[in-house]
């Protein structure tokens, strides 16, 4: 289904001009290396730009990023194998990089049969070509001899960057005129190209296992980039190395039956997504990639907004409102198909899919495929943000909040288990339960914690669980109508806890939060006696007492005099969401008019 469905994300993207065309590749390039026309190096020009990127707090870092140029497709293959015009130093100037010099010395000789071959093949290609630049280039080719060039100022000048970096070729005086952009040379390329895809000796004509089709078989697969974790060179999603994994005499990609023209289409349209901070996110070492089957990005960049709270293409206030509106109608269970398109977003009925990456040793790993229409995501999505709300007020909770939630802070440990994380993702975008283990973690989270206890996104992510997975009906503000023990222990203690601050004028370092949440919310019968007693010392020197004694005496009313021995993990759940809902309530508006209303007698 996945190579299927990125073949036909690649027409549709071939239709709005949004990829490569066949036989060309997407190359970083750092420098520009300028030639006299008798070939000579006069100058090499850097054709980076600055880039802030955000890392840490609000950290602002600059980023040289290379320019992405278009150039004759790339060889993949392992050992040496020259491109047509060539971007890789090794090649290029036939010099290895070692203790800060230049040095055309090396034991395999690998940099001069780089050299050289690059040389044999490009020369070859440019024969009967003839344009400024091509002459400039030729003569590189012809005159640039390794062992001659190890003091070259220009590529000292370089230093450590030499090695690393990609390079293309202009005209000295024209650095805009590149050697690849030159007509005769894509004229040519495009028909040597046609002519080295029919013929060599690894042809293979078969059945392709996607489209049907009999055709050429590809043997190697494209290297996919921009994986987290991956090899900088990329790394490839479907290869055959062990010979116990062949099968028929087959070898390598061969197993997999996939047409050549097939392959290339999902490594194009998996590396354009991946290039694209709209169609994926980082979720500890998970890659996970999403589109619709659209070219517009209207629909990405509202499920981008919808899981992370942000979008590169919605500014803050943009995104609120959006999410405001969708989380109403989620509300409301109008998130129907035609308000959708009311909406002005883009079709419903589109297919939308999302794919969790992860590379191994040799090949990427596909954690997991989930494949909807948009409209159902939409409302998945928006049902999920609206389980995680605990207040009356909107607030989007990003997934790697959840995740951050899940993690201890004193913990140096920075992942959580991937299986977790993909049982959430289902939970999101098909509707399904939130794993048990979800809860188990955010109450003994709650419990342990000792700076941070209770906040609006931990009793947010308990109430989605017991709505999804215990069938319940929690709502957003404070309910005192509810007669369940434990919620209803919970709101006693955040009572208690307020009256003891405003007894000491909020002066505490501590208070029975730090001391008795833990076993309040296990074992309630064992610490709220002791806590009663406490409350009668506070009431004597809070300036709201009788508030305070009337919401304790109509609290313990619905417990009927009687605290429970002990909570389940639910219960325990049930008895953070009471105490966050009665603890909030006394910072709004009604709660300060309440106060003041029964005190005064009104």
């Amino acid at each position: 289904m996945l190579i299927h469905a990125l073949a036909s994300y690649y027409d549709i993207l071939a239709k709005a001009g949004k990829v490569l065309p066949e036989g060309y590749s997407n190359v970083k390039v750092h420098y520009k290396v300028c030639l006299s026309e008798e070939g000579k190096i006069e100058e090499i020009i850097s054709c980076q730009k600055p880039t802030e990127r955000l890392v840490g707090k609000g950290k602002v870092k600059i980023i040289w990023e290379p320019q992405n140029m278009v150039l004759p497709q790339r060889t993949e293959k392992p050992g040496i194998d020259a491109n047509i015009i060539e971007h890789r130093p090794l090649y290029l100037f036939g010099l290895n990089y070692e203790k800060e010099m230049l040095s055309s010395q090396d034991r395999t000789q690998k940099a001069k049969k780089s050299h050289d071959a690059f040389v044999r093949d490009n020369l070859e290609f440019l024969e009967s070509l003839e344009s400024p630049v091509i002459r400039a280039y030729r003569n590189f080719l012809q005159n640039w001899n390794p062992e001659e060039e190890t003091d070259n100022r220009f590529l000292l000048d370089l230093g450590k960057e030499y090695a690393k970096s990609s390079y293309a070729f202009c005209l000295s005086g024209f650095p805009d005129q590149l050697l690849h952009e030159d007509a005769q040379i894509r004229e040519r390329w495009e028909e040597w190209y046609r002519k080295r895809s029919q013929e060599g000796e690894d042809v293979w004509v078969s059945q392709c296992a996607v489209s049907g089709e009999q055709a050429l078989i590809a043997r190697i697969h494209s290297k996919i980039k921009g994986v987290y974790g991956g090899l900088p060179t990329g790394t490839v999603l479907i290869n055959f190395n062990n010979p116990s994994e062949n099968s028929y005499g087959n070898e390598q990609s061969y197993n997999s039956n996939i047409s050549e023209q097939i392959m290339r289409k999902y490594t194009e349209a998996l590396n354009y997504l991946l290039e694209s901070q709209n169609h994926k996110i980082l979720l500890d070492d998970m890659t996970i990639v999403f589109w619709a089957m659209n070219p517009e990005e209207t629909c990405e960049d509202v499920v981008l907004a919808m899981f992370l709270g942000q979008s590169d293409q919605m500014d803050a206030d943009q995104t609120e409102q959006m999410m405001k509106r969708l989380l109403e109608d989620a509300r409301k269970g109008n998130l129907l198909s035609d308000r959708l398109r009311s909406t002005d977003q883009i079709e419903p009925d589109v297919d939308f899919y999302m794919v969790g990456l992860k590379p191994n040793s040799s090949r990427l790993s596909v954690k997991f495929i989930y494949r909807k229409k948009y409209a159902e995501v939409l409302w998945n999505v928006a049902r999920f943000q609206e389980d995680l709300q605990i207040s009356e007020e909107i607030r989007p909770v990003p997934l790697a909040r959840i995740k951050a939630e899940m993690l201890s802070p004193k913990s140096k440990n920075t992942t959580v288990n991937p299986a977790v994380l993909t049982k959430i993702f289902e939970a999101m975008i098909y509707g399904s339960g939130y794993p048990e283990v979800l809860l188990d973690t955010i109450v003994r989270r709650v419990k342990t914690d000792t700076e941070l206890k209770v906040n609006r996104v931990r009793a947010g992510i308990i109430k989605a669980c017991l709505n999804r997975n215990k069938k319940e009906e929690w709502k957003v503000a404070l309910d005192k109508e509810n007669q369940n023990p434990a919620y209803v222990c919970g709101r006693l203690f955040a009572v208690l806890e307020k009256l003891q601050q405003d007894a000491s004028d909020n002066s505490l370092n501590r208070t029975i939060k730090d001391a008795y949440f833990a076993s309040a919310s296990s074992r309630p019968v064992t610490v709220f006696p002791k806590l009663m007693k406490l409350a009668q010392n506070h009431l004597n020197k809070s300036k709201y007492p009788v508030f305070y004694n009337k919401q304790i005496g109509e609290i313990i009313c619905q417990l009927e005099n009687e605290f429970p021995e002990t909570l389940s993990l639910a219960d325990q759940g049930r008895f953070i969401i009471g105490y966050y809902q009665q603890y909030q309530s006394f910072f709004n508006n009604k709660g300060k008019e309440e106060m003041e209303e029964e005190e005064n007698g009104n």
